[in-house]
């Protein structure tokens, strides 16, 4: 203990020391730059520094920022059975971007892409059954668009007693403040 003491004392009074001055050094330059390299070179730093960096981030690609896609989206395209069901047209038309962000959330990356064409094909024509004002083609689309997706509503987690279960750990979960997100308190 005492020795790491004196070690730790005699290393800061080391550090403030003043340093010792050996007198000056020459400097020699390994090379002459004429005026044309040196242009070329300030050219060179210049437009470096212009141009922005390339973006090596991947976004954030995980599987849990696609289970957040697929449960946020994923549970408001669900949500449209009714409407569709229905025929109201002006309620899936509101709805339109829960199905861009869905396509591009739960199909992140490359490596998805056929997946994600898929999906935007499957939006594309419940769009376009929209358009025509087709209610049967709207269906068939939108029951298409949920079966090829894998897209179901997040269940339904009460304190009752009927659906027992804990939905989410934090307020930063997606299912806080849904009917999936219920937690029992005393």
């Amino acid at each position: 203990m005492k020795l790491s003491i004196l070690s730790v004392l005699v290393a800061s009074a080391a550090a403030f020391a003043p340093a010792t001055f050996q007198g000056r050094s020459g400097v020699e330059m390994s090379a002459i730059m004429d005026r044309r390299t040196a242009f070329a070179a300030a050219s060179a730093a210049a437009v470096t520094a212009a141009m922005p960096m390339a973006a090596m981030a991947d976004g954030a690609v995980s599987a849990a920022t696609v289970n957040r896609a697929r449960g946020i989206y994923g549970d408001r395209i669900a949500a449209l059975k009714s409407a569709v069901a229905a025929g109201d047209f002006k309620a899936v038309a509101a709805e339109k971007n829960a199905f861009i962000l869905f396509n591009s959330g739960a199909y992140p990356g490359a490596k998805n892409k056929d997946k994600k064409n898929s999906a935007i094909t499957g939006t594309n024509a419940i769009f376009a059954a929209i358009r025509s004002g087709d209610k049967s083609a709207l269906a068939s689309a939108y029951d298409d668009y949920m079966k090829t997706n894998g897209i179901s509503a997040l269940p339904d987690v009460s304190t009752d007693g009927k659906s027992p279960g804990q939905g989410y750990s934090c307020d930063y979960d997606f299912r806080a403040r849904t009917n999936a997100g219920a937690i029992y308190v005393r």
